[in-house]
């Protein structure tokens, strides 16, 4: 699917930035509360319900498919604001079947105490932070947590019943190899989850971890290090029974995240809170949608929206070249690849018809297939030079 392809349904995403402690390879919109105070989660709560009231206008006639709290750490919420929220998602868009409600969580005492009410309070499933199972490997990340509390935070969310459990693994952490690596993907199976999301440890302009390589402090593993990582990560959770379905994520059949999957297509989602996205629908003079875009700043998104929750700051309007080449590189992150038939009723012609040049250049490297019908998909080094793929079609 691709803009302009509807398939009715809106994905919710409401976005919570309170975190225990900020880690210092984080550049996500987060603020650093060690404590959350109940005036500012009740104020913070109400804010979120009115946007998403006032924002519901740009998704006409849609039905709710998912509803994500991410983060910043929404675990940190009281169960009774995640009942809020969910409620409030639930009224703004009805529903006509199941719908995906995911919660982001840490390992911690306070907030594994919270599991079962969480699940009382709408959530399905459920998303925890572990990072990696290793203490050095937590402490050299900056994480609140030790692998005790992991452990003992997936066990309790089976329990909870939660009906898809997924956790986040980081490889290319300094200091770690492949026998480290597979440690971790191992225990990180032993706990049978339905889904995996392995990211690369990334270092971003202006955090403290960009600080540290500058001055030679922190050695992040070369390119071809990381791509060994990824292989390792890939080779191993296929082998425990979650194939990869898009390059950073890893699911058992039929448990693939339902809200993540539509921005790989480009299908709505409205996004609420500080920093949060929203991709709007097609329409009059967007054929291909409006990207609308929140204050990165709590205060100024909470002024913003106590006087005008319709008016996101950030407006993108991608003109046909712009989401052609979002459409390709989105949908080649996918296992599935960028399907030419679906291509071509949006933009009017297949790939090649834009990408000719591109497309034969990256097949001769071996990082792109193309089949007779003119879909594309990664080779498994196209896979490991995503960037590389994506970098030609942008």
């Amino acid at each position: 699917m691709l803009s302009g392809v509807r398939d009715g349904r809106v994905g919710v995403y409401l976005h919570v930035p309170f975190c225990e402690r900020i880690c210092p390879y984080c550049d996500f919109p987060v603020v650093a509360a060690r404590t959350l105070a109940p005036a500012l989660e009740k104020r913070t709560v109400r804010a979120l319900r009115a946007e998403l009231a006032a924002r519901r206008a740009a998704f006409p006639g849609l039905t709710l498919a998912s509803v994500y709290l991410g983060g910043g750490t929404p675990s940190r919420l009281q169960p009774g604001s995640v009942a809020e929220l969910v409620e409030a998602a639930r009224e703004a868009f009805p529903a006509d079947g199941p719908v995906e409600v995911t919660l982001e969580a840490n390992p911690s005492t306070t907030e594994r105490g919270r599991l079962a009410a969480f699940r009382e309070a709408g959530a399905n499933r459920i998303s925890v932070g572990v990072q990696s199972f290793d203490d050095l490997a937590l402490r050299r990340l900056g994480r609140a947590h030790r692998a005790g509390e992991a452990r003992a935070t997936l066990a309790a969310a089976r329990r909870a019943g939660f009906e898809s459990l997924s956790l986040d693994l980081i490889f290319g952490i300094p200091g770690q190899d492949r026998a480290a690596l597979r440690r971790d993907v191992d225990e990180a199976l032993a706990f049978a989850p339905d889904h995996v999301s392995a990211y690369a440890l990334t270092v971003e302009q202006g955090t403290p971890y960009a600080r540290a390589v500058a001055r030679g402090q922190l050695v992040p593993p070369d390119a071809d290090a990381c791509a060994e990582l990824m292989e390792e990560v890939r080779e191993r959770l296929a082998a425990g029974g979650l194939p990869a379905y898009e390059i950073s994520s890893y699911a058992r059949p039929g448990r693939e995240a339902v809200h993540n999957r539509r921005y790989w297509a480009r299908l709505p989602v409205l996004g609420v809170g500080m920093g949060a996205w929203s991709l709007d629908p097609p329409g009059e003079g967007a054929p291909y949608g409006v990207r609308r875009g929140n204050e990165r700043s709590l205060d100024a998104w909470l002024a913003r929206v106590e006087r005008a929750p319709a008016s996101p700051p950030e407006v993108e309007i991608p003109d046909a070249a712009t989401a052609r080449g979002e459409a390709a590189f989105l949908g080649l992150r996918t296992a599935a690849g960028l399907d030419a038939a679906v291509f071509r009723e949006v933009f009017g012609a297949a790939p090649r018809a834009f990408f000719a040049e591109a497309i034969d250049a990256l097949c001769a490297a071996g990082l792109l297939a193309e089949d007779a019908a003119g879909d594309l998909r990664l080779t498994s080094r196209g896979v490991l030079l995503a960037d590389t793929v994506a970098a030609r079609f942008v």
